[in-house]
C-alpha cells in the first residue's frame, strides 16, 4: 500500500452543537500531512453549512460537499465523501462523535501490521454531556463473518471506523436504500461477506454520542430493525443453518428475530467459511481493485 494517507469522512445533518468538537478530535493528534476532511452536508435546515464553512477558514484541509435535497441517511453522504476523496484509506466519523487524541495514526498502523481491510478501536464509548460515559461496547480483536449474527455489537453497528476503499467497492458501497438505523450496520455486513478482514485494537476506544434524536433514533421508531436486516441478509441466507435460516424467515419471528439476537444467534453452516472468504479475496475482480489503488 503506496498511500497510506486517510480521508476522514463526514455526513452532516442537523449537527450545527457538535460538528466542532468533532473536527476539532481529528485536529487533535489525528491528522498528518496528506490526510484530509471532507464534509457532506445533508441539506441540513439548521446552520450546519454555515459552521462547516467557519471550520474550513480554521482547517484549510477540509473540502465541503452539499447535497441539493436531504438523502435520508448518513450512507449517501459517505458515498458522496468516498468518491470524491483521494486517498485510499477512508474513516468514516459520525458527525457528532469524538475520537481520543493520537489514536487514528496508531490505528492506522495496527491496521497496515495486521494486513487487514478495516479496523476498529476495540471500545465504543457512549457518552453524555462533559464525555460522562453511559456505558460501552467491547469488540473480539478479530471480527469474523457470522459475529454480526451473535448478538447486536460489532464494530459495523457503530459505522466509525478506518478501511480501504477497495472494501468498500468490494462491499458495493454503502447501501442507501435501508435508511439510517441500518446503514452502518448493512455496510459492516457486506464487508465482512465479501471478504474483507476485520480487526480491532485492543485498549482503544473513540466517544459516541448518546441520549439524543440520532439518526438511528428517528429511522428505528418508523421502521422494524428485524425485517431491514432480514432484507439485507437474504443473498445470504443459504450459508446459515437450515433452523435458524427457517426462525427468522418464519412468520412468528420475522419481525423480531434481530430484537432477540443475544438469546438466540443466528448460526452458520458447518464447513470452513475461512476458505470461502480467502476464495472470495482471490477474485478477479478484487485482485484488479488491489492493483488499481497500488
Amino acid at each position: 500500500m503506496k498511500n497510506t494517507n486517510i480521508s476522514f469522512v463526514i455526513p452532516a445533518y442537523n449537527c450545527a452543537k457538535f460538528l466542532p468538537d468533532t473536527i476539532n478530535s481529528i485536529f487533535d493528534g489525528n491528522f498528518t500531512v496528506g490526510d484530509e476532511i471532507i464534509i457532506i452536508d445533508d441539506a441540513s435546515t439548521d446552520n450546519t453549512f454555515k459552521i462547516v464553512e467557519r471550520l474550513q477558514k480554521k482547517y484549510p484541509q477540509i473540502r465541503i460537499y452539499r447535497h441539493h435535497y436531504n438523502k435520508g441517511s448518513a450512507a449517501a453522504g459517505r458515498n458522496t465523501g468516498i468518491d470524491n476523496s483521494k486517498n485510499e484509506l477512508i474513516f468514516c466519523l459520525d458527525a457528532d462523535n469524538i475520537l481520543c487524541p493520537n489514536s487514528v495514526t496508531k490505528l492506522k498502523k495496527h491496521m497496515i501490521i495486521n494486513n487487514a481491510d478495516v479496523a476498529s478501536f476495540g471500545e465504543l464509548h457512549y457518552f453524555i454531556k462533559n464525555k460522562k460515559v453511559t456505558h460501552k461496547w467491547i469488540f473480539n480483536d478479530e471480527i469474523h463473518f457470522g459475529d454480526c449474527l451473535k448478538n447486536s455489537k460489532f464494530p459495523g453497528a457503530s459505522g466509525n471506523y478506518l478501511f480501504t476503499k477497495a472494501s468498500w467497492i468490494r462491499a458495493g458501497r454503502y447501501n442507501e436504500s435501508v435508511g439510517g438505523a441500518c446503514d452502518s450496520w448493512a455496510f459492516g455486513f457486506y464487508q465482512l461477506a465479501t471478504g474483507s478482514k476485520m480487526i480491532t485494537m485492543p485498549n482503544s476506544f473513540y466517544y459516541h454520542r448518546y441520549g439524543y434524536r440520532s439518526a438511528y433514533v428517528r429511522d428505528s421508531a418508523n421502521k422494524n430493525i428485524s425485517l431491514t436486516i432480514l432484507q439485507i441478509i437474504l443473498p445470504y441466507i443459504h450459508l446459515f443453518e437450515g433452523k435458524d435460516a427457517n426462525y427468522i424467515m418464519s412468520n412468528k419471528w420475522r419481525y423480531s428475530w434481530f430484537n432477540n439476537i443475544e438469546k438466540h444467534p443466528i448460526r452458520l453452516k458447518r464447513h470452513d467459511h475461512s476458505n470461502l472468504l480467502n476464495k472470495i479475496r482471490s477474485w478477479p475482480i478484487a485482485t484488479k481493485l488491489k492493483s488499481y489503488f497500488e
